[in-house]
């Protein structure tokens, strides 16, 4: 069979069958036909289905050897195995040439983290003046306490917020978990869900938690520069991200002894290495 039937078969299985996001779909696809193209020039009746084991490794070799990262060659790797294990597994078309495939595994950064006083500072630079104020210090403190992404925190709804029970509803990459937060967040998510998000969103039926200037939902882009905005008036030194609240979380709650399992769950991380990282973060 040709190589762009197998590419647009493979294409229909993670769609449907494993869910695949647009995005992750164009990265396995693109690498899988790079390697199509590679193993065409090294012979022009190489295909998917001939190839063998060393043909891979060449391939390996040759992303290597052109300067590729540890991390590129590695996410490669991942999806030419997917791949063959998908033509192998389901297809039932060729023995597997990548079985004995292992590539270095790259060198994890590690987690970048604030003090609690550098959060603290972050966390006071909203002036509670106006309701962009309010809604500002709402933002950061519940992006911080909660231990969210960005995604997350703009995705929210109001009905996702149930305060009588201090807790959070997050919808997640993978799944919907249930969130704890501290009284003084609760408190705060309280004024703003009462008196300052009903005068931004005026007559308008909207559901999101967060709003901007005009009444409708908060958008990733415009929360990245209220934060900028904040990170620089705070006099903070270093480069920090809204992420590294998420990691500064992790690495606080750990330090006061949180279980990594069950900080696994409150992060909605699927491994438990992505949690234990940050238990080598000296704070």
């Amino acid at each position: 069979m040709k190589d762009e039937v197998w590419l647009t078969r493979y294409g229909e299985y993670l769609t449907e069958k494993r869910s695949f996001s647009p995005n992750s779909l164009s990265c396995y696809l693109r690498d899988i036909r790079q390697l199509g193209v590679f193993l065409h020039r090294s012979s022009p009746e190489k295909c998917f289905e001939s190839a063998q084991e060393r043909d891979i490794r060449r391939y390996v070799d040759q992303l290597l050897e052109s300067g590729k990262s540890a991390a590129t060659v590695s996410r490669a790797a991942a999806s030419i195995r997917g791949f063959y294990a998908y033509l192998t597994d389901v297809a039932g078309a060729v023995s597997n040439p990548c079985s004995q495939l292992k590539t270095a595994r790259p060198a994890q950064k590690a987690p970048q983290i604030l003090t609690a006083a550098e959060v603290q500072t972050l966390l006071r630079q909203p002036e509670c003046v106006d309701p962009k104020g309010y809604r500002d210090r709402a933002m950061l403190e519940l992006l911080y306490s909660a231990g969210l992404r960005v995604s997350e925190l703009v995705s929210l709804d109001v009905a996702d917020a149930d305060l009588s029970a201090a807790s959070l509803y997050c919808r997640g990459r993978e799944d919907v978990r249930t969130v704890p937060l501290p009284p003084a967040t609760v408190k705060i998510l309280r004024e703003y869900i009462q008196f300052i998000r009903p005068r931004m969103v005026g007559e308008r039926e909207q559901s999101a938690l967060f709003v901007n200037m005009g009444g409708t939902r908060m958008s990733r882009q415009g929360f990245w520069k209220v934060f900028k905005g904040y990170q620089e008036k705070s006099g903070i030194t270093k480069e920090v991200t809204p992420h590294m609240l998420r990691q500064s979380f992790a690495a606080h709650r750990l330090e006061k002894g949180a279980d990594a399992r069950d900080l696994q769950k409150l992060l909605g991380y699927a491994l438990i290495s992505s949690t234990q990282a940050y238990s080598r973060v000296s704070i």
